[in-house]
């Protein structure tokens, strides 16, 4: 067999989506997953810290403004990329998605883009534990290739550096 990166993205893809399966568990990753549509998460902690931490309003504040712009660049992104979802027909999706194009993953694109800017303020380790737990949850679900969520980390923590002085 002849090894390519679209091999590789397939063959994670189905590892993912045959390991670690069961109803209690996709129950929690579906739970969890869904918390990060639009990065309503990383909003919501970014929300939070700033009512609550008067001290760090400035990040919880920039924080939110990355979250938002990285979002809408990954939208930009793939209207350009176009690539099309996962499908393993013998794997259906366990979530449903807001569109058919999945490259760069939003999810990881805003949860890098508020780890990145959040670890000024939290603890770095939790975040990124956060972060990654998050893309992981994506193509465990079905709706991406580990491409699309290693496009969307480099896309968030580019972003992040961008407009974070």
């Amino acid at each position: 067999t002849r090894f390519s990166l679209r091999t590789l993205d397939l063959r994670l893809l189905r590892f993912l989506r045959t390991r670690g399966h069961g109803p209690p568990i996709e129950r929690v990753v579906l739970l969890f997953t869904r918390t990060g549509e639009h990065g309503l998460l990383w909003l919501g902690i970014s929300g939070s810290g700033f009512v609550l931490d008067s001290g760090g309003r400035p990040v919880y504040r920039r924080a939110g403004r990355v979250v938002v712009i990285a979002y809408l660049l990954n939208i930009a992104l793939k209207q350009i990329f176009r690539r099309r979802r996962p499908l393993l027909e013998e794997l259906p999706y366990l979530s449903t998605t807001v569109s058919a194009l999945s490259y760069p993953s939003a999810h990881a694109t805003t949860s890098f883009a508020a780890a990145r800017v959040l670890s000024g303020r939290l603890p770095g380790r939790p975040l990124y534990a956060c972060a990654i737990a998050m893309g992981v949850s994506r193509p465990y679900v079905g709706v991406h290739y580990p491409s699309d969520i290693a496009a969307g980390a480099l896309l968030g923590t580019a972003t992040a550096d961008w407009l974070t002085p």
